[in-house]
């Protein structure tokens, strides 16, 4: 049986004789017609049969050649864009037709071209938005999503459910009601994890009449407005806590520079030892303000983990430098333990090195007199992270322990265990809460145990550098 080439000169033959007959029809079938009448011999008229096929053969046979070398040509230019000219023969019309289709091939490819080019440029700035945007198709499923919104759903969302995404029943209501008909919706929801995130979900319609591609019915966008909501509930908060706390030594001072202007004016007595608790209040009010900005702060960027490197051994032996003069004016010492070969934590260090003095200060401050405090340093153990390996910092103390029922409480904002000792030792009720928030925005955790009459041990778990990309996305706080 022939094969290759042979195949293919048996297959042109066929067709030519196909053709030869074809157009010979009229002449055959006349032959026919005197054969039968008797009006030819039966030789003659095969003979005359045999020369009609064959001179229209040899007519046929380059109009033939000419379309299968166009049929080969039109081949090779859709499978690699280019094609040399084909030899059509004696045809005018198989030249015209290869002119009429490497035409509309290039028209073709040229419109392919701006096609791919729209779509990159689309891609380019659907990728470049800050705000998630996901594409969705009538039948809710998520079609398209840009890099803001694989990084805020822990990966791409595409192909799956809007429900899967986002559990919020008023954005799946709204989501459903925009593609039943409705032109646009709003809505206003919250995400608990891995912190707390305020969103403004708009979802609008897209008209199906222009053939979206991957049948996009519906945009929806995701405005993260947490920052504002924050500013707003920090300004009133602020205005609250600090009208609270500092109405008791406004008072004092008011009544102080009252008695100082009449009945104390001439007693150098009153006048100094007035004045020492005038600057002792003032100085009160000092770090009531300091801590409430500073606690604003640390709000406002709760929502972004850090980005940072540190070395969390060299960091607690810099701050416990600092604050061994104050623990020695109370008769005690900083002990320091650190691992060797501990690995780097994702961290702000000016952060990390704020909630060590606050730990240590409030150690020196409740623990006992002439007790030491411990700083230990070392890694988490399994599972105090999840998944993630962390390192551990704990700072213990020797004091009066803290009953079990105030510890789920201790880092709520002004909140104190013995109010008068507190505000005696010059606490502000805002250094835990502090320390909180701080260990929520590294995607940490804090753990408090005490014991009644043998202290506290304070330790935070922050994630080590190299988790850094779950940090950022899968990150579930766990803070006391």
């Amino acid at each position: 049986m022939p094969t290759g080439a042979g195949q293919q000169s048996w297959s042109t033959l066929r067709r030519v004789l196909l053709h030869a007959t074809t157009v010979a029809a009229p002449a055959l079938v006349v032959l026919v017609l005197l054969l039968v009448v008797d009006a030819i011999a039966p030789l003659a008229a095969a003979l005359a049969m045999a020369a009609v096929l064959a001179a229209t053969a040899v007519v046929v046979w380059p109009y033939v050649l000419g379309v299968d070398r166009l049929r080969a040509a039109v081949e090779q230019l859709d499978r690699d864009g280019e094609a040399p000219n084909p030899d059509t023969g004696p045809s005018e019309s198989l030249r015209q037709i290869w002119d009429s289709v490497r035409r509309m091939h290039g028209e073709k490819a040229a419109g392919r071209r701006a096609v791919e080019q729209r779509l990159r440029a689309e891609e380019a700035i659907l990728a470049a938005l800050p705000d998630p945007l996901l594409l969705l198709d009538a039948g809710r499923r998520i079609v398209r999503a840009n890099a803001a919104a694989a990084d805020l759903f822990t990966g791409s969302p595409v192909g799956r459910d809007l429900a899967l995404a986002i559990r919020h029943p008023a954005v799946l209501a709204a989501a459903d009601a925009v593609l039943a008909g409705e032109a646009t919706r709003m809505v206003e929801f919250a995400q608990a994890l891995p912190v707390q995130r305020e969103f403004v979900a708009r979802i609008m319609r897209l008209d199906l009449s222009r053939g979206m591609l991957d049948g996009v019915a519906a945009l929806l966008s995701l405005h993260d407005v947490t920052a504002i909501k924050r500013a707003e509930r920090m300004r009133a908060d602020f205005v609250a806590n600090a009208s609270h706390e500092l109405r008791t030594p406004l008072s004092t001072l008011v009544g102080f520079i009252e008695t100082l202007q009449g009945p104390a004016r001439d007693d150098a007595e009153a006048r100094d030892r007035f004045l020492a608790i005038m600057h002792e209040q003032a100085h009160r009010m000092t770090r009531l303000v300091e801590d409430l900005l500073s606690l604003s702060r640390i709000e406002q960027d709760e929502h972004t983990p850090p980005a940072g490197r540190v070395e969390l051994a060299e960091l607690a032996r810099a701050v416990v430098e600092t604050m061994e003069l104050k623990a020695k004016s109370r008769g005690g010492s900083i002990d320091l333990v650190a691992a060797a070969g501990l690995p780097a934590v994702q961290a702000d260090a000016d952060q990390i090195a704020q909630v060590l003095q606050n730990l240590i200060d409030n150690a020196i401050k409740y623990g006992r007199r002439g007790t030491p405090v411990a700083v230990t340093v070392q890694p988490s153990p399994a599972g105090a992270l999840g998944t993630r390996a962390g390192v551990a910092l704990a700072v213990a103390d020797q004091g009066e322990g803290i009953p079990r029922e105030h510890l789920a409480r201790l880092t709520e904002r002004f909140y104190r265990v013995d109010p008068a000792r507190s505000r005696a030792m010059g606490g502000t009720g805002l250094g835990l809460a502090i320390v909180k928030h701080i260990v929520a925005r590294h995607r940490g955790r804090l753990d408090i145990d005490s014991e009644v009459g043998r202290g506290s041990v304070f330790t935070i778990h922050l994630p080590v550098a190299g988790d850094a990309a779950r940090v950022s996305r899968n990150g579930n706080a766990s803070v006391i």
